[in-house]
């Protein structure tokens, strides 16, 4: 995949993972409850039929309550912009951003384009209209 700008700012860390990290290309301050845009500066052309899924990292997530506010975040292979990242800070501190830190990964999966087919009724399931926990907790 071609990408430009910041190239160092993603990339893999290690050959098995399934998200790319994406770095910081700035210093920014993330006050408590509040998001901000975070600039990459990748740049990428993502090949037609995939897509680039914005994630959290789960490190951010579980000891920083860092995470990404529209998660996940969607590039479609048509964009040539710079990459950003929303993140939120759900803590009650402050949260330190330098530049060069992993503050998110990005996942390229294939996706079906489908034809919508308006009608009077949908199909019957077993389960219907259930949703929302219906299934239980345990």
């Amino acid at each position: 995949m071609q990408i430009s700008g910041k190239t160092n700012n993603i990339g893999y860390a290690h050959a098995n993972d399934g998200g790319a990290d994406l770095r910081s290309n700035e210093d920014t301050i993330i006050c408590a409850g509040s998001q901000t845009l975070v600039h990459t500066g990748v740049y990428m052309a993502i090949p037609a039929g995939y897509v680039g899924l914005i994630c959290p990292r789960s490190g951010l997530a579980l000891k920083h309550n860092i995470t990404v506010m529209n998660a996940p975040g969607v590039i479609d292979a048509n964009y040539r912009g710079e990459v950003g990242v929303i993140l939120r800070n759900m803590g009650e501190q402050a949260f330190e951003i330098h530049e060069g830190d992993r503050i998110a990964q990005i996942v390229f999966l294939p996706y079906a384009h489908m034809q919508f087919e308006p009608v009077n009724e949908l199909d019957s399931t077993e389960r219907g209209e259930k949703g929302f926990g219906s299934s239980g907790i345990n």
